[in-house]
């Protein structure tokens, strides 16, 4: 049998499948994070390991209380005493006085944990000095609290990844692929392309794949945020990290496991943080020449003053008399001045946003993106797959007169809609021509009246007519369903449809009947994101679409957008972003929302790409800064609204930092700074700033109107 094609008037912008060939290499080992700049070296503290730190502070604590006791308590020289606060000293800071030697073996002095070491042996040594008091418990002190914040540093580094971690658990252990007869359990990895995999209910689904036998119901929730279960029946296509939740399916693979949608999300995930925003980037360049110029500023403060009063060019008495005073200061100057709060509260912040953002269902690629998204002014939008669902749908059906109203036979219950007889007639008539067509038209005709395929309406002598439509007989009724070009042919006089959309006109017996209006539907979300977006402050919102100029205009004024253009190829949406681009706001940034291979070169050139479909289109991921999992458009807003909100609290953290650090060295260097102001500038400000940075982790919900 000749293969029937459909050729209805119609035109719509062309959606492209994947066809789009990639390679990467998929590494799921998560990289240990390093603060740069300071030369923080801050490990990932397993469970283990945070209840390790946590008797370790403890212990110090115990030990220092028994110190102070025999210190308040017992007569003993300097150097016993010394001796006695070792043991809880040794006991807090040997792991950074160890990466302290570690980072001066290297070459790379001027971290973090080298500052606290020279600040707190300094603090142990300045009671040997003639008229010093010993501060042997605010080295302890010191030692202790940067512990306590590392140990809250990484309970909130822990919590951000945890939020990620929610995608990352989505990887599979075991696929049982069908071969020799015999059901295997074997690694994803091995599973090739074409191999049939089982999956019971409860397991995870290893493989992207199609459904060939079997039906359930799928958790998707891991991928797109969506709570409602979806169901799944043969042919259908299935995605890797779902969880099958009834019954058993088989399915045959259509990706590796490199090339699934599991390993791209973990990939993206994982990369998330190699992408610098500009405020990590100020800050990274910040502490690589801040801290060697405090470190030379603290010895300048120690040896000057001394030597200048020795000299007798300001101040009086001998150079070993002021030295203890201005080392003290020097030593106090130098705990202060570590950047600690701001090498781990920044990063830790946009990390925050980035797992926050994951929790919704939306994958940033890099915390730079946080800055485009949150300085957005100009959203460019595709139409298909993108603001409409992509999939024709009856709009309108308009009987004419001439229709009958008496069918012979049952035309109730057309599942959308609300229809009159004649009406329901003219559909059903329609769908049961088009029975046979695997054409999207005649699809939307059967979706429109499920009951032709079980009324028992008998369809004979079905014709396709190449560039005009489908004629059938329907219970003895001849029906053509076609374009105009078809109705003139057969003598029956058609008209015209004022509604925008494809015009599907059906002639009964050679008499007009009326026509159907075939349409791509407005996805539930637009209006609602265009509008909040709008609220949040977007000054243009465009449509970009290779539909024709009247479809994509009524769009646009469904939706409310500020400019349509239409008719488009990708190379001409490239060149209308460009405009936009040269015209945009100053210190505002354009993102385009697109779907589909022919997106992708937009994508790229927009200063921040949002992927509507991610999970559909390799080259839309691939291309695109930001993913929405769940192709649901008003996650552009929540989008722009946690970058925002991460970008603030990054703020908060550098100018609370700077300024509480400022106050604090001012002190020290005039002589009314203590050592304890040390302490609270460097890591009680690094514990609020990392207190602050969680916030970042809040639970950013989509709410509907």
């Amino acid at each position: 049998m000749e293969e029937m094609k459909h050729s209805h008037e119609h035109h719509h912008e062309c959606h492209c499948e994947n066809s789009h060939e990639h390679h990467h290499d998929c590494s799921c080992s998560t990289e240990e994070h390093e603060h740069l700049g300071c030369g923080c070296h801050h490990h990932h503290h397993e469970e283990g390991g945070l209840k390790s730190k946590l008797f370790l502070i403890g212990a110090t604590i115990i030990l220092l209380i028994i110190a102070v006791f025999i210190e308040k308590n017992y007569d003993l020289a300097t150097w016993q005493l010394l001796l006695v606060y070792l043991i809880p000293y040794l006991l807090i800071g040997h792991e950074t006085l160890d990466e302290a030697a570690e980072g001066i073996a290297k070459g790379d002095m001027f971290n973090e944990n080298f500052l606290m070491a020279i600040a707190t042996i300094g603090a142990l040594c300045i009671g040997f000095f003639p008229g010093s008091d010993t501060e042997f418990p605010e080295a302890v002190f010191v030692m202790l609290f940067f512990q306590v914040g590392e140990l809250f540093e990484g309970y909130a580094e822990g919590k951000s990844r945890d939020s990620i971690s929610h995608l990352m658990n989505i990887r599979p252990d075991v696929a049982n692929v069908e071969r020799n007869g015999k059901v295997e359990s074997v690694s994803p990895e091995d599973v090739k392309i074409g191999e049939t995999i089982v999956i019971r209910p409860g397991e995870k689904v290893p493989l992207d794949g199609v459904v060939v036998e079997g039906n359930s119901a799928l958790n998707t929730i891991a991928l797109t945020g969506e709570s409602m279960p979806r169901d799944l029946n043969e042919g259908d296509t299935i995605m890797s990290g779902c969880i099958n939740l009834s019954g058993v399916v088989r399915v045959r693979t259509t990706k590796s496991f490199g090339e699934s949608t599991v390993s791209k999300i973990i990939s993206l995930v994982e990369s998330a943080d190699k992408n610098k925003s500009k405020s990590e980037a100020f800050i990274t360049r910040f502490a690589r020449v801040y801290t060697p110029i405090v470190v030379f500023a603290a010895i300048a403060l120690a040896f000057i003053p001394p030597f200048l009063a020795a000299t007798g060019i300001v101040g009086e008495g001998t150079f070993g008399e002021n030295f203890p005073l201005w080392l003290n200061r020097a030593l106090i100057f130098l705990v202060v001045s570590c950047p600690c709060a701001l090498v781990i509260s920044v990063p830790l912040t946009f990390f925050g946003g980035i797992g926050g953002a994951s929790r919704n269902g939306i994958l940033i690629k890099g915390s730079n993106y946080m800055d485009a998204l949150a300085k957005v002014g100009t959203v460019v939008f595709d139409k298909t797959g993108t603001l409409t669902h992509g999939e024709f749908a009856v709009a309108a059906v308009h009987a004419d007169a001439s229709c009958p109203d008496h069918p012979s036979h049952n035309a109730d219950n057309v599942h959308i809609g609300e229809y009159s007889d004649k009406e329901k007639i003219l559909l059903h008539l329609a769908a049961h021509a088009e029975h046979f067509t695997t054409h999207p038209i005649g699809a939307a005709l059967r979706t429109a009246f499920p009951q032709e395929a079980t009324d028992g309406c008998e369809v004979t002598d079905v014709e396709e007519i190449a560039g005009q439509g489908i004629r059938a007989k329907v219970n003895g009724k001849e029906v053509c369903v076609g374009n105009k070009k078809m109705m003139e042919n057969i003598g029956a006089k058609w008209h015209d449809c004022n509604q925008v959309g494809t015009i599907i006109h059906v002639a009964i017996d050679g008499k007009y009947a009326g026509h159907i209006v075939i349409n791509d539907t407005l996805k539930e979300g637009s209006a609602h994101a265009i509008r909040e977006l709008k609220e949040l402050g977007v000054e243009k919102t465009v449509m970009l679409t290779g539909d024709r100029r009247e479809v994509g205009e009524d769009v646009a004024h469904k939706l409310g957008l500020d400019e349509c253009r239409a008719e488009l190829l990708p190379t001409d949406k490239v060149s209308h972003v460009e405009q936009l681009l040269k015209t945009k706001p100053a210190g505002k940034t354009l993102a385009y929302v697109g779907d589909g291979i022919n997106d992708a070169p937009v994508l790229k050139r927009a200063d921040v790409g949002i992927a509507m479909g991610g999970l559909g289109s390799d080259a839309a991921i691939e291309a695109a800064d930001v993913v929405l999992m769940d192709d649901d458009p008003r996650k552009i807003a929540l989008a722009v609204k946690i970058a925002r909100r991460t970008i603030h609290i990054a703020h908060e953290n550098v100018i609370f930092a700077i300024g509480v650090k400022v106050a604090v060295l001012i002190l020290a260097t005039i002589g009314l700074g203590t050592m304890w102001m040390a302490v609270f500038a460097d890591v009680g400000v690094t514990v609020l700033a990392v207190l602050n940075a969680m916030r970042s982790l809040g639970k950013n919900r989509l709410f509907f109107r």
